[in-house]
């Protein structure tokens, strides 16, 4: 039974998307050749809620279907919501429906001001049976919005919060098995950097944090993450444009009970050692399960090679909830050809890189930086000939594309570095498209 009203709602779903915000009827515009009675006894209740109203579904988010299944009070019979909007006071509704022998009745309303729903999550927060809904709406065509809590019980809907966002998530942060509500959201002033909070449940009562410092405006954050530190907290990643050639990411965690952001620096009032490119977000570059951070470190130039002292290396770290920072491994990021190479830690602050056309020699600094001997050559081809010029000269293949083939060679302080053909092998990699965009 459960089954068949879950593909029912997503026809009805599907249905709905397609017709349009002004659709009164499914019938109207989605026709089925047979249709069962549930169908029809779901789809008919929802005639008679709409009248006056139109369909309205999320604008963000995983759950953008007009209607939407969920078990609200947890006796494993689904509740199915309908997001709609009139034009009253508070025009923004959910109609709830259940399911009573055989037929489906219109339970209850939930009413909100806005112009549009913004996001909607179902998550389970008080820790009694079933999901709570935490439904974000648009005030206006500005960056504020409004974000509420709301739990069914006993056959009604209950408001457990509301405040304004710019950005929020719900989330378990302290793997008790409950999720919190994090936010973002303006402080003071416009020009005044963020705020975040979380909120959660204690003994049945919504309770809001103490207020934790961002370190830009709101209207400046570029990409948000969830992920682990290094000690295995969960932790939330928030970069923010910082300038117009730089990012600054602010790391929030729960420590002690309360939420901390644990890379902010008192002194300067900001996140000043997460400072990097603005090309490069926080990622898990190693796998292991743990976000790192990018660093930058600038390069020794070599002589006589202009722009070559603009050049940097990145140097990737972890994150402890007391601040501490974990060095993990070095990278020289080519962002233009859209590869990056893995370095050993230990002579990674000694290397050195020039250019000449689509070749990249890489030299290594004595540890007095008097010489650099070189070490390897990377060969970006491309043309009907690169198969052949990827084999010439004691090259060979890094990686292949469609149109570029990646060679490299090694030369005579390639032993001292610890580079082989195979860690080299090993070291090449492709730069992914989500590190060089941000998506909040």
């Amino acid at each position: 039974m459960k089954r068949c009203l879950k593909i029912i709602i997503s026809i009805l779903s599907a249905a709905l998307l397609l017709s349009g915000c002004t659709m009164r009827t499914v019938g109207q515009m989605y026709q089925l050749p047979r249709r069962s009675d549930d169908y029809n006894n779901l789809q008919s209740a929802i005639d008679s809620a709409m009248t006056g109203l139109d369909y309205s579904a999320p604008l963000a988010g995983e759950n953008r279907q007009t209607v939407h299944i969920a078990d609200l009070d947890g006796d494993e019979d689904p509740e199915y919501l309908v997001f709609a909007k009139g034009s009253a006071e508070r025009p923004l509704r959910i109609l709830i429906f259940n399911e009573v022998e055989d037929t489906f009745v219109h339970v209850d309303t939930i009413e909100s001001n806005g112009s549009a729903f913004d996001q909607v999550e179902y998550v389970e927060m008080d820790g009694n049976h079933g999901v709570e809904i935490v439904v974000g709406s648009q005030l206006s065509d500005q960056v504020l919005r409004s974000v509420s809590v709301y739990t069914y019980t006993g056959g009604q809907i209950q408001q457990m919060m509301t405040a304004n966002y710019t950005k929020f998530l719900a989330e378990d942060l302290n793997k008790d098995g409950l999720y919190e509500l994090f936010l973002l959201r303006p402080g003071q002033t416009d020009t005044d950097n963020g705020i975040a909070e979380l909120y959660r449940v204690n003994q049945g009562v919504m309770e809001r944090s103490n207020e934790v410092n961002m370190s830009a405006p709101p209207d400046k954050l570029k990409r948000i993450l969830i992920g682990k530190l290094h000690d295995d907290k969960t932790a939330v990643y928030v970069a923010s444009t910082a300038g117009e050639t730089a990012l600054i990411t602010d790391v929030y965690t729960i420590v002690d009970d309360r939420l901390a952001n644990v890379s902010f620096s008192n002194e300067s009032g900001t996140s000043v050692k997460t400072m990097r490119n603005y090309y490069v977000y926080a990622d898990d570059i190693d796998n292991d399960g743990v976000v790192e951070l990018p660093y930058l470190i600038s390069m020794q130039p070599l002589e006589g090679e202009p722009g070559s002292d603009r050049q940097e290396l990145i140097r990737w770290y972890a994150m402890q909830s007391d601040g501490e920072e974990i060095d993990k491994l070095y990278t020289y990021h080519n962002f233009v050809g859209g590869w990056y190479l893995e370095l050993d830690s230990s002579s990674a602050p000694r290397i050195a890189v020039k250019q000449i056309g689509n070749t990249y020699e890489f030299y290594l600094w004595d540890e007095q930086f008097r010489y650099a001997q070189p070490v390897m050559s990377i060969y970006a081809l491309s043309g009907q000939s690169r198969e052949a010029h990827s084999r010439e000269d004691g090259r060979f293949v890094l990686y292949k594309t469609e149109s570029i083939t990646y060679a490299a060679s090694l030369k005579i302080a390639a032993a001292a570095c610890g580079v082989t053909q195979e860690s080299l092998l090993r070291a090449f990699h492709l730069i992914q498209q989500d590190w060089k965009t941000g998506e909040t």
